[in-house]
């Protein structure tokens, strides 16, 4: 709320007042001070009485302006007020009861406001601390209580002849008054060394002032006991001034408190600073002192039994202190070490590699940063605990192949990096083919054989870099290129940064790609081989991009992989093959359309019911669409793959597999999956023309097929004889470029219109099918 011109005026005035206060109240303390000073033995009644009144009386006004100024709603502040009057009071009473009468009794009326004063000002800090320090650590309240024994005990012994002076005697109200002040002492001087010690806490600027003025009015106290006790005290004496300065500093610590309280919030400071360390091993001295003078010398049992509780305390906050030195050592390694691999983390790297650099020594260095591939599909097909488990032995693993000097880390996810001491270009790419091997072998993750690879990418220090965070970049470049290239491990070099650039830049125009509908897809149909008709097509993905213009499939889907964008990929291929499907059964074309899928697709668990969901909401027979799958899924994980397909097949989907013939693994998954139809890689068909044992090859593979009650499919049939002479040996469909190249929709449907098997029986196609798709 905006302050008006009267509120601005009051403000004004109270903030001058207030000021013109402290001030007077810091001249007449002075001008006491000086009085007192003066030489001569002769009391002095304007300094000894009426000077004397107004500094105990300025800080009590001082005090309750503040009151006035934050309300009644602080109650620390009202009690150090009233404390501070109490005091004045009772000083009022016996300064003028003393010149009027000479002699008081003891205990007399100034002695309840003196009395008064303690248990007032022990509650307002109570409060302050209550209220500023609220919440600290346990070790930090143990600090504070060794200082506040500590200083007792020293405070026993010093005040020992008092108590013992005031202790003589049958039991009366002047011994427990006598005894009342020195025991209120202790209690001020321990709550002002616990004080003491939070001073590295939460406590503002001006603590000081509340400290060291709590401490002058104690010691003017005991310094007044002794001297009474010894019978040397006299009225006027410089001692006088400890009462007046130690609540002017009070005051002044009040004030400023309370002023600081209503502007803004206190800010935070370390739970524990050096004053608490100082003040507590302070006091644990003086507890060790009290006990060795006690042991030589007679000491109060006070003193005693707060010495020996002092040290019982220092030894309670030495086992905490401890025990923080053990957790904080536990953090700083959780916070340096991988909590999955037990392997030093990123922050680890950054810090040892640091040091490492620039020991100079071994200046040859090279940094090998390792990705697995398709790690993604293991989380997947498997379930992320299984990943974890991977990712555990692939460490393990690491580690068993790397000299005891070499750091290994994970980076996270499924990044490792290994940073080689006295590395160079050779050292880094012969550690590079060696944790390849390795982490080619077979892992076991619940029974299950998992065949893992892994792609290095290598920087060497200090010629692609200087520090950690350059040659992690470009050993980022690297791993790149090796997994694009798929030689396992690649050396970073200076042409590499562009093609980085470039292959970050395509992968983003992929993301548009998907989309912004910029894919295609083409149709190369499938030649029943026994009746030359058309039962069904094979739909292939193209990118028609807006600058470089139709790319074919080789020239984006290692990016696709790589980038993780297979399932969306192949979510839009079918989405666009089967509305092209439900088009043609429209028009009465009841072809089969087949869609090629990865192997990162075929991990999905919720694909066959997707593919089912596909089908229905476009009103097509599930034979009509036939999912295309590579040997490598089948052996690479057969139970996921048995469950897969079947899923498939029990929807009524057909299975096909891929480029059948150029694994090298058994033959028995033919027996065990629910496959439908094989198609017999080109490689096999191109020679068949020339090479009689090619021939016998296919016959074979073609009899192998149908003996399971599988249909056989030629692909790359470019020739007239290879046509012929599939169909002389009983291949069942055939397609290739000889009968047609894959066509956009329209262009199939033109062709399929004019298909003519006498037609087509020769080496030369048809000028019309001479379309720039090649």
């Amino acid at each position: 709320m905006a302050m008006t011109g009267g509120d601005e005026v009051r403000l004004s005035t109270r903030v001058t007042f207030r000021g013109g206060l402290v001030w007077a109240m810091g001249l007449f303390l002075v001008a006491y001070v000086g009085g007192l000073a003066l030489p001569g033995d002769a009391e002095n009644a304007v300094v000894d009485l009426w000077l004397g009144l107004l500094t105990v009386w300025m800080p009590a006004a001082v005090c309750w302006l503040t009151v006035w100024r934050v309300g009644f709603r602080r109650w620390e502040v009202l009690l150090l007020a009233a404390a501070a009057t109490s005091f004045a009071a009772g000083n009022t009473y016996y300064v003028l009861a003393a010149s009027a009468t000479g002699s008081l009794p003891f205990p007399s009326p100034g002695d309840v406001g003196y009395l008064g004063f303690y248990p007032l000002m022990l509650a307002a800090l109570a409060l302050t601390v209550r209220h500023r320090l609220g919440g600290l650590a346990s070790s930090v309240w143990l600090d504070s209580a060794v200082g506040s024994l500590g200083s007792a005990a020293v405070l026993a012994v010093v005040l020992g002849p008092v108590l013992a002076s005031s202790l003589t005697g049958s039991l009366s109200l002047a011994t427990v008054v006598a005894v009342a002040y020195p025991m209120f002492d202790l209690l001020l001087v321990a709550a002002v060394s616990g004080i003491a010690a939070l001073g590295g806490s939460r406590t503002g600027d001006r603590w000081g002032l509340l400290v060291g003025g709590l401490l002058v009015f104690a010691a003017t106290d005991v310094v007044y006991a002794l001297q009474v006790t010894g019978d040397t005290y006299a009225i006027g004496s410089p001692l006088d001034a400890g009462w007046a300065i130690g609540l002017a500093a009070v005051a002044i610590w009040g004030d400023g408190a309370a002023r600081r309280d209503t502007q803004a919030t206190q800010e935070a400071r370390p739970v524990t600073g050096a004053m608490a360390l100082v003040v507590a091993a302070m006091a644990t001295v003086a507890g060790l002192g009290v006990l060795v003078v006690g042991s030589r010398a007679h000491v109060s049992t006070l003193a005693v039994a707060l010495a020996g509780a002092t040290l019982l305390a220092a030894a309670a906050r030495t086992q905490v202190a401890f025990r923080q030195l053990v957790r904080m050592a536990d953090l700083r390694r959780q916070a340096t070490t991988d909590h999955l691999t037990g392997l030093p983390n990123r922050r680890a790297l950054y810090a040892r590699a640091d040091a490492r650099m620039a020991d100079p020594e071994h200046q040859r260095k090279a940094l090998l940063l390792l990705d697995l591939d398709r790690f993604k599909e293991v989380n997947d097909s498997l379930g992320h605990q299984a990943g974890d488990q991977l990712l555990i032995k692939v460490g393990v693993r690491l580690g068993e192949h790397l000299r005891a000097g070499d750091l290994l880390a994970r980076m996270g996810g499924d990044e490792f990096a290994v940073l080689l001491d006295d590395g160079g270009h050779d050292e880094a790419a012969a550690v590079a083919v060696k944790l390849c091997a390795a982490l080619a072998e077979p892992f076991a993750l619940d029974d299950i054989a998992v065949h893992s690879s892994v792609s290095i990418g290598i920087a060497l220090f200090p010629n692609d870099g200087r520090d950690l965070n350059t040659l992690l970049r470009k050993a980022d470049v690297a791993m790149y290129k090796a997994k694009a290239s798929g030689q396992g491990h690649h050396v970073y070099g200076g042409t590499d940064e562009s093609d980085f650039s470039t292959r970050l830049q395509t992968v983003e125009e992929l993301r548009t790609a998907l989309a912004h509908d910029q894919l295609v897809v083409h149709y190369q149909p499938k030649i029943d081989l026994r009746t030359d008709d058309v039962h069904g097509v094979e739909a292939l993905v193209r990118w028609d991009h807006p600058t470089r213009g139709l790319l074919y499939p080789d020239a984006f889907l290692d990016l696709v992989e790589e980038a993780g964008l297979m399932r969306a990929l192949t979510q839009v291929v079918l989405e666009i093959a089967l509305d092209q499907a439900a088009v043609w059964h429209a028009q009465g074309r009841r072809l089969t359309i087949a869609v090629n899928l990865s192997a990162s697709s075929l991990v999905d668990s919720d694909l066959p019911e997707q593919v089912a969901a596909m089908l229905a909401a476009r009103h097509l027979a599930p034979n009509a669409l036939q999912l295309e799958i590579t040997e490598e899924f089948l052996m690479v994980d057969r139970d996921r793959a048995r469950n897969i397909l079947t899923r498939l097949r029990r929807h009524g989907v057909q299975i096909s597999v891929d480029d059948f013939g150029t694994g090298y693994s058994s033959l028995s998954y033919l027996r065990d999956l629910p496959v439908d139809e094989l198609k017999l890689d080109r490689s096999f068909v191109f020679p068949m023309a020339d090479d009689a044992s090619a021939a016998a090859l296919v016959a074979s593979t073609i009899g192998l097929a149908h003996s399971l009650g599988l249909r056989m499919v030629a692909e790359g049939v470019e020739t007239h004889v290879a046509y012929t002479e599939l169909a002389r040996l009983g291949c069942d469909q055939a397609q290739g470029y000889y009968m047609c190249r894959p066509v956009p929709a329209v262009e199939l449907e033109h062709w399929l219109s004019t298909w003519r098997a006498s037609d087509k029986l020769t080496d030369i196609p048809q000028p019309w099918l001479s379309v720039a798709l090649d």
